[in-house]
């Protein structure tokens, strides 16, 4: 994958939505847990050495991935091209735990993808408008539905 590391350490220094010291085990054989700064930022797992919390040494983008819990204080992440390559995080508590894992598969862009078509369809069934069509947007293929037609127009009912 291509990507500008400068325009990546930047977006690593924007607010995040959860950020912790986690300990972590990388997908190589062998690797052992270490203690990491870990930040989640939009849809990007940002992860720094403790000492140098200034610049990432890694990201992950939770893109295409799996988040599974191992056991109550420890969550996964495997990617669904290479399943057998899988990040370890170990948390302080099974709160800290649960909470990561909400946040995380929470952050995919298909994720919000789905939020949003499943709320454009609600609309349209509700008022029998398509509320991104006053964007001009309604028909682009990102916002359509698995079988790529736009949503279909049905009459707007009104209970009296």
């Amino acid at each position: 994958m291509r990507f500008n590391e400068k325009e990546l350490v930047l977006l690593s220094r924007q607010p995040s939505e959860r950020a912790a010291e986690l300990g972590m085990r990388g997908p190589k054989k062998g690797d052992v847990v270490k203690k990491r700064l870990v930040k989640l930022v939009v849809n990007f797992l940002f992860i720094s050495g403790l000492m140098r919390k200034r610049s990432p040494i890694g990201a992950l983008l939770l893109e295409q991935c799996r988040v599974e819990r191992e056991d109550s204080q420890t969550f996964s992440i495997a990617f669904l091209d290479e399943a057998e390559r899988k990040y370890v995080f170990e948390c302080d508590t099974e709160e800290q735990c649960a909470e990561w894992i909400d946040s995380i598969i929470k952050a995919s862009y298909e994720f919000m993808r789905k939020n949003l078509i499943f709320y454009r369809t609600e609309i349209h069934r509700l008022t029998g408008k398509d509320p991104l069509e006053q964007y001009g947007i309604s028909d682009e293929a990102r916002f359509q539905v698995s079988n790529g037609r736009p949503l279909p127009t049905v009459p707007f009912l009104v209970a009296l």
